[in-house]
């Protein structure tokens, strides 16, 4: 298949296909023309790139799966460099967790106090409110 079927039935566009094989994820075979040609593995490829990504994947990130995929394994986590990268990624995932609870306890905390400082009586009306 030519770059924009390959485009298409990745939903991405030519100019990305184009990026990931300036970057060596994505090699092109050429016809006699001139013209790129794709087949169903690199559809595969592209497949695995972009779930990686929306997983928050970088793009370098996903190189060790890609590799694992050209070099025959049906799914492209089935090598150790590619666990490697799912390790990575969740340490960095519970660290941004953490991270995440700390602040959710900070906020909660602000909120218990500005509550407890609320004077008794009407809820305060706002200038800006009507």
């Amino acid at each position: 298949m030519r770059i924009g079927e390959l485009a298409e039935r990745a939903g991405t566009t030519t100019r990305t296909l184009r990026y990931y094989e300036s970057r060596g994820l994505l090699a092109a075979r050429r016809t006699e023309n001139g013209y790129r040609t794709y087949d169903e593995d690199d559809l595969r490829l592209l497949q695995q790139i972009r779930t990686l990504q929306d997983f928050g994947f970088e793009l370098e990130e996903t190189r060790p799966f890609v590799e694992c995929l050209r070099a025959g394994h049906p799914a492209g986590d089935a090598c150790p460099a590619s666990l490697d990268v799912y390790r990575r990624k969740l340490a960095e995932l519970d660290a941004l967790v953490d991270q995440l609870q700390a602040v959710r306890a900070q906020v909660a905390a602000q909120l218990l106090r500005a509550e407890a400082e609320l004077p008794a009586g009407p809820d305060p009306t706002c200038e800006l409110g009507g």
